[in-house]
């Protein structure tokens, strides 16, 4: 099965490489190779015990700039978000709000 899915879903058919393989796809080749009938979240759990997981796209886009996205999760966002004004925890309700 490994060496199936390393030759990648392109090999096997569907011509959409950039979407790679998914859930759905390894079933459907899962039941083409072994004749196999199986559930996605079936397939997640083999894809799983396998020590296979779920991947990212590596692809960025071109105008992406990183240097910018740097200095706005630095500098920008913290004073946004600012600071918690003490340690004890918050409440979300508004019948029992929290100490601080």
């Amino acid at each position: 099965m490994e060496r199936e899915l390393a030759r990648g879903s392109l090999a096997h058919g569907w011509a959409d490489e950039s979407q790679g393989w998914t859930l759905n796809r390894i079933r459907l080749l899962i039941a083409r190779l072994f004749h196999v009938g199986s559930t996605v979240q079936g397939v997640r759990k083999l894809m799983r015990r396998h020590s296979w997981s779920a991947q990212v796209p590596v692809r960025r886009a071109i105008e992406r700039d990183e240097e910018s996205i740097e200095v706005r999760k630095k500098v920008v966002w913290s004073q946004i978000k600012g600071r918690r004004s003490t340690w004890a925890s918050t409440s979300a309700s508004r019948t029992r709000p929290g100490r601080g």
